[in-house]
């Protein structure tokens, strides 16, 4: 069937051409990089035609020796990388090709440094690791045809890479890409055959896949001149047929014994999948027999990904069955909160058609996802007590996110709660160093809690009125200014049987750390001042449950507590910041009778001036622990209204 010509001019997208610009631009000292992104491309269009032919055999079209091939034409000036995986159709290579989601563009752009070494590794993170052919060539020309698909549906697409490309409806024989740089001037080391080998063997040898090059024969001129005098004049034979040979190990890394593997590799292994150029902080390598028989390679990154955080991203580890490679990002082999890990897992036992549904619900997948949490833990946890300043490292960029876990992960609440880092006052800095089984073993004699405060920032918890007694009783106090710390503590009670004590719910409760005679004390002093204590409820009405002295405060005024189960200050306003509804509730003013501006307050005869003043304290306990007034305007004005007074009594 012949081809009817169907060609057309298209104009890049506009982030296309920014990413271009920056591509070449931000790469060019590293540009030995375009032809690890192309190979891994060509190594991830094999895997998905495995994956589409276990329901469709004929996608095979008679050829299963998947393979990559580079060629290389001096005369030319030209560099192939080929493929014979799923190819690409007209619209898909329009989709793929001519545009990048905006989003992960704009991520793109946020994410450059203008250090070329950390931006290469963005490339492939983004998916724009084809436009890096244009940093060592003036035109990239790509053939393409799906699997599938007739010949006579074959795609050219040709660009300079200047604004616009061009798309031409060709015969294609075979299935599969050819990518053909047509190399700039000064990039001609790129045509000799061992620079080329160089860079695969550095960044392609781990791919489980052939890449071939034509073999070379390297017999002197002057014996082939001499050959071909003593031929002539003879008929000639045939031209022998090119002869191929693999570049790269072409072995799957994660089926090698430990043993045989060199850090070198597992760290080019990672750089693979995970599009890093930076090596890994840590890695485990596994192989598990028996009834479940799977083999693990997993790796912890050093650095967090730009996606970590975007809800609709999935994230997860390379699914292989008997190594055939079956999908990415199969979010089911580790919970939610491991989700930065890096790596393949390649079961012996699993049907080749496993799809995420069933994933969902199988007991294999579920003995492979525990075995898989308690392997990374467990290098966590060597991390934590033989390389403190690894963990630390990791604690900087994975933190927050391993502060889900006891929510998710109930079975290992205990061994993530010894992992978790925090703020203290034990010391002055705001970094997160202190871990709970040092606050143990810190304890005063006779605590039995350990003692939190959760605030919107680590200066509010620091200096909030609620430390005062713990400061002075030298009792120490975890400092949690991150968002996700409420919902760790809503779900983590207890460490080592030591329970986790909220310093602003509840009564004051010190245990045997209380003074007998300040507890009597406090006591006495709400019947002495009952009066002030009820035209304070009446003043502030509603606003408040009640009002009672503090066995809190020492130099403050006056603090907010509410009940020991009700929801926290600091988490209504996380829920609120997320545009989620927060229960309304009514906390407790607590007030210091020692305080010169209570004592004040309660000699004031005049009702009005009395609520104004109680309304001003109980607005200040509000702002001290970083809440918001419901009404600003009316505290500017009272407390304009109190300066004026004042002014106005000293004249």
């Amino acid at each position: 069937m012949t081809v009817e010509a169907h060609k057309e001019t298209l104009e890049f997208k506009a982030e296309v051409s920014q990413v271009l610009d920056l591509v070449i631009r931000s790469l060019y000292s590293n540009k030995e990089i375009f032809l690890r992104e192309l190979i891994s491309n060509a190594s991830d269009a094999a895997e998905k035609l495995r994956f589409e032919s276990l329901s469709d055999d004929a996608l095979y079209e008679g050829d299963v020796d998947l393979r990559i091939r580079v060629t290389l034409d001096k005369e030319a000036g030209t560099l192939t990388v080929s493929d014979n995986g799923i190819g690409l159709s007209r619209a898909e290579v329009v989709d793929t090709i001519g545009s990048i989601a905006s989003s992960g563009t704009r991520r793109f752009f946020e994410k450059l440094t203008g250090d070329q070494a950390k931006d290469s590794q963005l490339i492939g993170q983004f998916g724009v690791g084809f436009y890096s052919a244009f940093i060592v060539a003036d035109k990239v020309t790509l053939v393409s045809r799906r699997a599938g698909l007739g010949a006579e549906h074959g795609v050219h697409w040709e660009s300079d890479g200047r604004g616009s490309y061009t798309l031409e409806t060709v015969e294609k024989a075979g299935r599969g890409t050819d990518v053909i740089l047509h190399l700039k001037e000064d990039e001609k080391e790129f045509l000799e055959s061992w620079r080329l080998r160089t860079i695969i063997s550095k960044f392609s040898d781990h791919i489980a896949l052939p890449v071939e090059m034509l073999k070379e024969h390297h017999d002197g001129p002057d014996e082939d001149a001499l050959d071909a005098e003593q031929d002539e004049g003879k008929a000639q034979p045939e031209a022998k047929a090119p002869e191929w040979e693999k570049v790269n190990r072409g072995t799957a890394l994660w089926m090698r014994s430990k043993s045989e593997v060199t850090e070198e590799e597992y760290h080019a292994f990672y750089k693979h999948i995970a599009h890093d150029y930076d090596p890994p902080l840590a890695y485990v390598h596994n192989r598990v027999e028996g009834t479940n028989e799977y083999s693990t390679l997993l790796y912890v990154p050093k650095k967090a990904p730009w996606d970590l955080w975007d809800r609709d991203q999935k994230h997860g580890v390379k699914l292989y069955v008997r190594r055939v490679f079956i999908m990415d990002e199969a979010d089911k082999l580790l919970p939610h909160y491991l989700r930065f890990v890096k790596g393949v897992v390649d079961s012996d036992d699993l049907p080749l058609n496993v799809s995420r549904e069933l994933l969902q619900h199988n007991r294999k997948i579920d003995s492979i996802r525990q075995a898989n949490t308690k392997r990374i833990l467990s290098l966590l946890e060597t991390l934590a007590t033989d390389e403190p300043e690894k963990y630390a490292e990791f604690w900087g960029e994975f933190g927050r996110v391993l502060k889900e876990g006891p929510a998710e992960d109930f079975a290992n609440r205990e061994r993530l709660g010894g992992l978790l880092r925090f703020a203290s006052t034990q010391t002055e800095s705001d970094t997160q160093t202190e871990t709970l089984d040092g606050y143990i073993e810190r304890m005063k004699e006779g605590q039995d809690k350990i003692y939190f405060i959760t605030a919107d920032s680590a200066a509010a918890a620091r200096h909030s009125p609620h430390l005062e007694v713990f400061r002075k009783k030298g009792v120490e106090v975890l400092l949690l200014s991150d968002r996700v710390d409420e919902w760790l503590v809503n779900h983590l009670h207890d460490y080592k049987g030591k329970h986790l004590q909220s310093v602003t719910k509840g009564d004051l409760d010190l245990g045997q750390l209380a003074d007998q005679e300040e507890k009597a004390k406090t006591e006495q002093a709400a019947k002495e001042h009952g009066t002030l204590l009820e035209r304070l409820k009446t003043a502030l009405g509603e606003r408040v449950d009640k009002v009672r002295p503090s066995a809190r405060l020492v130099d403050s005024p006056a603090c907010l507590v509410v009940g020991e189960y009700d929801m926290s200050a600091n988490l209504a306003r996380v829920l609120k910041a997320v545009g989620q509804d927060a229960p309304k509730q009514r906390p407790t003013l607590e007030v210091n009778l020692d305080h010169p501006l209570v004592k004040r307050l309660e000699s004031e005869e005049n009702e009005t001036r009395f609520q104004d003043l109680g309304l001003i304290l109980f607005d200040q306990a509000q702002l001290a622990e970083g809440g918001q007034l419901d009404d600003p305007a009316a505290f500017v004005g009272r407390l304009n209204g109190l300066m004026m007074s004042m002014l106005l009594a000293g004249r």
